[in-house]
């Protein structure tokens, strides 16, 4: 979901589907309508329809080629409560270290300029509560500055990830959104960057099922979003790329829809895709060749 920008006037501009509406761009971001879980009555995720979408153009603005991933931990992230755990940050490493090259994120090769490669840096930061645990939109990029400052590297080619732990209130999660990824001047360097807060504090507004595939219902769902939010950056980094005649993106037209290869576990989650021998419930991705989602390019898999 989606775009978040800042005009010089300060007004802040921001594109939300992940509650599956699309609020006008313009003016301070709207509420949506909480979206309930699928999975509380017992039924599968949506999977969404086959057909072709209107059209993703593109608005003559640069892709990123690659993308490297950095992560920021803001929070707890070792707080032994199931979900802010060293263990389901190893899900989140997992998934963007295995992703590169797969059926799903080979959709995004369908966008001019993209190559489809996604790395994880080694590099990662994190953020002890440095600015409390209610943040602002402002604020997250102050936690991206504060960390390439302490020795990330500035890299334009790389999508920075500020991941809150459950216990952070953010402006507008869960109500508004899930996640955001958008882009600033930080120390004279055009960067891009993401916020995605652990779905554990809203369940059932920021994930697909309130159980996990791999037992952690919190980052499993948390994950799906950072996939939405890695494909959109990756073909609208500056936000004048790849986007429909409403401003969605291609993760956008898809959102929170998984298609119909869902396998269902012993413990009741489903999934749609395995990225590094985990399995995981990620939204679907729009092919730029003919508007239509997809769960894996290669198969023609929707």
């Amino acid at each position: 979901m989606n775009r978040l920008t800042v005009l010089a006037s300060g007004v802040l501009l921001v594109s939300m589907v992940m509650f599956g509406q699309k609020p006008v761009e313009t003016g301070p971001p709207e509420v949506v309508v909480h979206r309930t879980n699928p999975h509380v009555d017992g039924g599968a995720p949506t999977t969404g329809s086959t057909g072709s979408l209107s059209p993703i153009t593109n608005h003559g603005g640069p892709v990123m080629s690659q993308v490297t991933a950095y992560l920021i931990w803001y929070g707890n992230w070792n707080q032994g409560n199931g979900s802010d755990t060293p263990s389901g940050q190893g899900l989140v490493r997992t998934y963007l270290s295995g992703v590169s090259g797969s059926g799903y994120y080979n959709i995004n090769k369908t966008y001019s300029g993209v190559t489809g490669t996604v790395s994880l840096s080694a590099k990662e930061a994190t953020d002890n509560y440095s600015l409390g645990t209610r943040l602002s939109d402002a604020d997250i990029k102050t936690i991206v500055a504060n960390a390439i400052a302490k020795g990330l590297p500035s890299d334009t080619g790389a999508l920075y990830f500020v991941l809150t732990s459950s216990d952070v209130a953010k402006q507008g999660f869960c109500t508004r959104y899930c996640g955001w990824h958008t882009h600033a001047s930080i120390g004279g360097a055009d960067i891009k960057y993401s916020f995605v807060g652990n779905a554990n504090r809203c369940l059932n507004s920021c994930a697909a099922q309130t159980v996990g595939p791999n037992g952690n219902a919190g980052v499993d769902g948390m994950i799906s979003v950072v996939a939405h939010e890695l494909e959109e950056a990756n073909t609208d980094p500056d936000l004048n790329a790849w986007y429909d005649s409403s401003g969605a993106e291609n993760a956008d037209k898809c959102a929170w829809t998984f298609g119909s290869a869902q396998t269902r576990l012993s413990n009741g989650a489903y999934y749609n895709v395995t990225i590094g021998g985990k399995n995981f419930l990620i939204q679907r991705n729009l092919s730029a060749t003919n508007n239509k989602c997809y769960v894996n390019i290669d198969t023609g898999q929707q």
